[in-house]
């Protein structure tokens, strides 16, 4: 599991603690969401997670050892990250070149490598650029390319930060069902997002951060109840919540809570109803 135990950590220029007591585990198996408003800690926090950032004090474990006596490298076989800005990621030649790259440093043979590259590019609608630099790709293509270059190598915490932007409708299905995907492998993704309505579906668990601290950590369907945490932490409802929480009142036979609403309205809407 990812281990935080009271930690805290400031960067070297900034004299206030950007994260503040953080205590949370996050065990394999699990969809998790870290939301909050812009400048709360949620990047800074993951960062955390593969090592890039080290505690000022407490710790972060991952599978039992101290990131402070890790290298990045090492963690990154388990702890697989992708940028809000793929431009920060990405510096190969070619496609192909860079899902490539990570693989040849972390040892795989040369037969697997060229199986899990033609994979990762195919899954991800990416082999017709595989002979073209990473520059010359849409924001929406760069982001698939470096979700395809982590899972090429297979880690078992998938981070994502802010994974959806610039990305449409049908590539945020596709990536709904990445996820579900890794799940069924015993994997845990971690994701940073505003996008409320993509969180929903997913019915994560939830970590609220404000100003640098954990105000809420709980199943999704118990955070958007809690109207003064996310009001706290600068997170609106999804739609599908507001809409239930104005009509159930008025219904005679309201639906026992927005879950079962929301089964209810699904199965409906595929026969049609």
């Amino acid at each position: 599991m990812i281990e935080v135990k009271q930690l805290y950590f400031k960067y070297p220029t900034m004299k206030d603690y950007v994260l503040k007591n953080i205590n949370i585990k996050i065990e394999l198996g699990q969809i998790v969401a870290i939301m909050g408003s812009n400048g709360s800690g949620k990047t800074t926090l993951i960062k955390h997670f593969n090592g890039l950032l080290k505690p000022n004090e407490g710790y972060v474990k991952v599978f039992g050892k101290d990131t402070q006596d890790e290298s990045v490298a090492a963690l990154s076989r388990k702890v697989g990250l992708v940028f809000q800005n793929p431009d920060h990621q990405i510096f190969s030649d070619t496609v192909w070149n860079e899902v490539t790259f990570a693989l040849k440093n972390f040892g795989f043979e040369e037969e697997v490598i060229k199986k899990r590259v033609k994979w990762a590019l195919e899954f991800f609608n990416l082999i017709q650029y595989k002979d073209t630099s990473p520059l010359l790709l849409s924001g929406g293509e760069k982001k698939r390319l470096c979700l395809a270059s982590i899972l090429a190598w297979d880690p078992d915490y998938i981070v994502l930060d802010e994974p959806t932007v610039g990305q449409d409708f049908l590539q945020k299905e596709k990536l709904r069902e990445v996820i579900k995907m890794l799940i069924t492998r015993n994997k845990t993704v971690i994701i940073v997002s505003h996008d409320i309505e993509f969180i929903w579906l997913l019915q994560p668990r939830i970590i609220l951060l404000s100003n640098g601290e954990v105000v809420k950590d709980d199943v999704c369907a118990n955070v958007f109840k809690d109207d003064a945490s996310i009001d706290k932490c600068g997170v609106i409802k999804p739609q599908f919540v507001e809409l239930f929480d104005h009509l159930a009142p008025l219904l005679p036979h309201p639906p026992l809570d927005v879950l079962e609403a929301r089964s209810t309205f699904l199965k409906l809407m595929k026969k049609g109803g």
